[in-house]
């Protein structure tokens, strides 16, 4: 079973469905019972990095995902803002991030005589470095569906699992072992995000 995580900021039913439509069990909770019993969790989000923050730890729920997490090794997908509070710190507000993967998150700024409008929100080609999430996907390009203004930039260029361009490359997805984001929203994003999320729901299960 998957646990979507509910901290109240997120398209909670989206993702729920989108789980649905590929044959994956799944939960929408903040039940700590129910998050330890799953086999993998999303971490999902829309929002502001601040407020991510205060909200896992207003609802306890920091903690134990950080258990399940950390110490219990259970795969975890961060999704839009979800992949950004895995981070160590954002632009966007002064909270610390949970720290799991080696990076920071960045407001886009473009260089000068660029006029891309901020947030960034559409269609976009990634550039697939990590195949883990995207096997199985419809032939190249693969193309995702994106809103942020915000992108996470890692320590290490290895640590990127695919790239995408808005004015600059950035991040569309990363992966710290059994800890994997995704900038983009894969259960807004047809059959592209279809193959993310069974990738997902297939590691998890597989997962020790």
């Amino acid at each position: 079973m998957i646990a979507i995580v509910d901290y109240g900021l997120g398209n909670l039913g989206s993702v729920a469905n989108m789980l649905k439509k590929i044959g994956a069990r799944a939960i929408v909770t903040s039940a700590p019972e129910e998050i330890r019993r799953a086999s993998g969790l999303i971490l999902p989000g829309v929002g502001h990095f601040a407020e991510g923050m205060r909200k896992l730890r207003e609802r306890s729920l920091r903690d134990i995902v950080a258990e399940r997490v950390l110490d219990a090794k259970t795969p975890i997908l961060g999704i839009c803002l979800g992949m950004q509070l895995l981070a160590r710190r954002s632009e966007e507000g002064n909270e610390v991030g949970l720290g799991w993967i080696s990076a920071d998150v960045k407001r886009f700024n473009f260089g000068a005589g660029e006029q891309l409008p901020i947030p960034h929100m559409g269609w976009n080609e990634v550039d697939v470095v990590d195949d883990t999430l995207f096997r199985g996907a419809p032939s190249a390009p693969a193309r995702f569906y994106f809103v942020h203004s915000y992108h996470v930039v890692c320590d290490e260029a290895k640590s990127v699992a695919a790239w995408s361009t808005y004015g600059y490359r950035f991040a569309a997805a990363v992966r710290f072992g059994h800890v994997f984001g995704a900038q983009f929203h894969p259960e807004k994003s047809h059959k592209f995000g279809m193959a993310v999320l069974k990738n997902f729901v297939a590691l998890a299960a597989d997962a020790p």
